[in-house]
């Protein structure tokens, strides 16, 4: 939160049925910024009315302080100070969108361009927690802060259910991992969806999605996406059965065709393929920053012929579930590139408060037409 407090929503009392309302726990409770829980829990309607699908619900903080809460298919504004509704949100077609059949949910990049106003993007889900179930391809798109805000339908390329929406430096998205029938649950998964697929908002609707490299192992249940400091992406896990198993065992209920998998790959996206030149001797004037729109210096070297340039903070988020908290990225605004000069020194905007970029630690990218230097880790306050 803008505070540094943490606001802690959903869960259950003892991990077993969702569909048991007396094993659930539809509340939110506030922790202090030294981690020390409020000791409350405060019933959450939106959990409450959406049981069994109300586990890892999607949450984004607003410009304004308050938080964007989405569960199932309902979404809504909420003010956390005033525990109170500040406006229900449309419906978002389609099928279940959160855990047992969890799709993605990403904040698209803020900019004082935009206003730091919030875009959101969901997409993937399911209909029932079965290995038979069908995945959705549809994606809703809404700014929640908007004077009448609705949901701009999309589709990925293919149904998938688990999918991870990771942000990238260049303000594009990959979704991996997932499958294209079934559910979250140990052997509940089938039919692997390895391509990388890749998203980008600023295209017209209809020419947004194309299709990037694929993986050989499946990612299923328990899966994750990370962006590293050089602009790969680590991708990792998948326990899609309750025990350890190294060896699929086929006929077996629940499925034990796919195996716990300890293998961790890196994905390179496109702006990183055929080894283009990058920025380089990327050096802050304080990696100690403050979101009240105060400025810091930063040089570097950039590749010749240079045309374009753009700084970057990012928060990678905590994930689990194929969900991705707290998972923000700002592009700032800077001042002082030549085009075409090796040497360079730009004058960066902070971002105007912590509604905007909530206290904590950030990686800092400077990106050269569309391609990242090295992360810098800086802490925000």
């Amino acid at each position: 939160m803008p505070d540094g407090t943490v606001f802690v929503a959903s869960g259950s009392l003892n991990g077993l049925d969702p569909t048991v309302p007396a094993n659930n726990n539809p509340t939110y409770e506030i922790l202090n910024a030294q981690g020390i829980s409020s000791s409350q829990s405060v019933l959450l309607d939106i959990l409450d009315k959406n049981q069994p699908y109300y586990l890892y619900p999607f949450i984004h903080l607003l410009k304004d302080g308050t938080i964007f809460i989405f569960v199932s298919k309902s979404a809504e504004i909420f003010d956390v100070a005033n525990n109170a509704v500040v406006k229900t949100l449309p419906d978002l077609p389609g099928d279940y969108r959160t855990y047992p059949n969890t799709g993605g949910s990403v904040l698209l990049p803020l900019s004082k361009a935009n206003d730091w106003s919030a875009d959101i993007i969901i997409c993937g889900g399911g209909a029932y927690q079965d290995i038979s179930s069908p995945t959705d391809p549809s994606c809703g798109r809404i700014q929640p802060l908007s004077a009448n805000p609705v949901w701009e339908m999309d589709a990925m390329p293919e149904g998938r259910g688990m999918v991870e929406g990771t942000l990238l430096p260049d303000g594009t998205v990959v979704w991996l991992n997932g499958c294209n029938q079934g559910a979250q649950g140990f052997g509940l998964a089938t039919a692997p969806t390895l391509e990388a697929l890749i998203y980008n908002p600023t295209l017209p609707l209809g020419q947004r999605w194309y299709r990037g490299a694929p993986s050989t192992i499946a990612r299923l249940y328990h899966s994750v996406a990370l962006l590293l400091l050089d602009g790969t992406v680590m991708v990792a896990g998948s326990n899609p059965v309750q025990q350890p198993v190294l060896e699929p065992i086929p006929n077996q209920t629940p499925s034990e065709d796919y195996v716990t998998e300890f293998r961790v790959e890196i994905y390179t996206p496109p702006y990183l393929q055929g080894n283009p030149a990058r920025p380089t001797d990327v050096v802050l004037s304080s990696k100690t920053l403050t979101a009240n729109g105060s400025g810091f210096t930063i040089t570097f070297n950039a590749p010749l012929a240079a045309k374009s340039c753009q700084v970057v903070l990012y928060h990678g988020g905590y994930v689990t579930h194929s969900l991705h908290m707290n998972h923000r990225m700002l592009f700032l605004d800077s001042s002082g590139f030549l085009a075409g000069e090796e040497m360079q020194t730009l004058s960066v905007a902070m971002p105007p408060n912590n509604n905007v970029a909530q206290p904590g630690p950030y990686v800092l990218y400077v990106t050269v037409d569309g391609v990242p230097g090295m992360g810098q880790f800086v802490m925000v306050s």
